[in-house]
């Protein structure tokens, strides 16, 4: 499983291919680390963001690679939205960046 700087790296690298957001995302690892996701700037900096998404990284990575459903993950508990409107607003931007950095 990559680490978190590798993770990141993944996610800054598919950013800046294009593959940005239109909105900030907060990513929290549940302990593991925050990648802020801001246009095409991705750090590792706790910092506001439109949507805060809590999830594990080995669950994070899951749902990257398509093993995990992302209905599935809410309904179960494993992944958290802050604001479910701007979740499905950037629904189809978030599933081409993490393609792109898996």
């Amino acid at each position: 499983m990559p680490t978190l700087e590798e993770l990141t790296e993944r996610i800054r690298a598919a950013a800046a291919s294009g593959a940005g957001l239109s909105r900030s995302v907060r990513l929290d690892l549940k302990g593991e680390g925050i990648i802020h996701l801001d246009g095409a700037a991705v750090t590792n900096d706790d910092r506001p963001a439109d949507l805060t998404v809590t999830i594990s990284r080995a669950d994070l990575v899951a749902l990257g690679k398509g093993q995990l459903d992302p209905m599935r993950a809410m309904m179960t508990g494993r992944m958290k939205l802050s604001d479910m409107g701007v979740a499905f607003a950037l629904q189809s931007e978030i599933q081409n960046l993490f393609s792109k950095a898996v």
